[in-house]
């Protein structure tokens, strides 16, 4: 497992590789829920230092063109061609992009794929088009895309609070993760309008966050709906301190070093995909737009 944190020219010298990372809800509490029907969270979101890669090649026709497209999804539906056209439209940008992905996160899996994929596109495109846009600005954005946008276009270790745009940088322990995804797709819109869910868990008080003592609302109704889930939380929890991200399907597992990790990981059983990977509270495409000088 490598970390990827600066973008790179791939065989074809004038794309620019770029890292998608993955990220972990270190918990979600769901404090309320607006009129708009939007749920107001509280969560701690961490980056890994594993992900997808997205290549990008600036071009002077107008077109957007995802180059490698997703089994299921429409082209000018994918998060990616959307974060692209959004920024171009919005900077009435005449030039266009080229772009390929190298999928390693699992659709459905609620460690920010497709938002990861939004964020990246955004803050690599306003690089290269040199639309000069803040990242207040796309992470606003963003944020018309997808609540967890904006984390990543942050980039740093967060408390997110609202429906995930309130930011307040923080700095959680990076530990090793084992993060299992039990291959199943699990639909964020039916999580949060499961009229089971948990809606009013109280506001955590202002000052330091005892992550041990916190939760993730989410994690009760979809282990009552996908035993897959189910069955795999009650495994590892007999091993390491484990707990689902996001609206699942993944749970990970905590661990102070990379090789008790990976000792787990070989023990997994089957019908399960894995990765181990180290928390990060800087992304690794935070590090590479820093890095890039065009």
């Amino acid at each position: 497992m490598t970390s990827q944190t600066s973008p790179a020219s791939t065989a074809e010298s004038e794309f620019l590789a770029f890292p998608s990372p993955a990220k972990l809800n270190l918990f979600l509490h769901i404090v309320g829920q607006r009129d708009n029907g939007y749920h107001e969270l509280e969560s701690i979101f961490q980056f890994l230092d594993y992900g997808d890669t997205i290549a990008i090649r600036k071009t002077t026709s107008a077109e957007i063109k995802l180059l490698t497209p997703i089994a299921g999804v429409n082209h000018d539906d994918n998060l990616i061609v959307k974060a692209a056209k959004l920024l171009q439209q919005t900077t009435s940008c005449q030039l266009g992009a080229e772009i390929k992905v190298t999928k390693r996160l699992p659709m459905g899996g609620g460690i920010g794929g497709g938002s990861s994929n939004a964020a990246t596109v955004l803050l690599a495109l306003n690089k290269l088009w040199k639309t000069n846009v803040s990242d207040v600005e796309l992470s606003e954005l963003g944020l018309s895309l997808g609540a967890d946008v904006p984390i990543f276009v942050h980039g740093h270790a967060a408390f997110a609070q609202g429906v995930g745009e309130k930011l307040t940088a923080v700095n959680p322990k990076e530990h090793w993760y084992l993060v299992v995804h039990p291959n199943v797709h699990i639909s964020t819109a039916e999580v949060f309008t499961a009229p089971e869910l948990t809606r009013d868990t109280p506001r955590l008080p202002k000052g330091e966050i005892d992550i041990e003592s916190c939760h993730n609302d989410c994690q009760p109704t979809v282990i009552n709906r996908y035993p897959e889930v189910a069955n795999l939380l009650s495994w590892l929890i007999e091993y390491a301190p484990s707990r689902m991200t996001g609206t699942g399907a993944c749970i990970f597992s905590r661990f102070d070093t990379q090789q008790e990790a990976l000792q787990l990981q070989e023990k997994l059983p089957p019908g399960n995909t894995s990765f181990v990977a180290k928390g990060a509270n800087i992304s690794s495409m935070r590090k590479a737009i820093n890095a890039l000088n065009i």
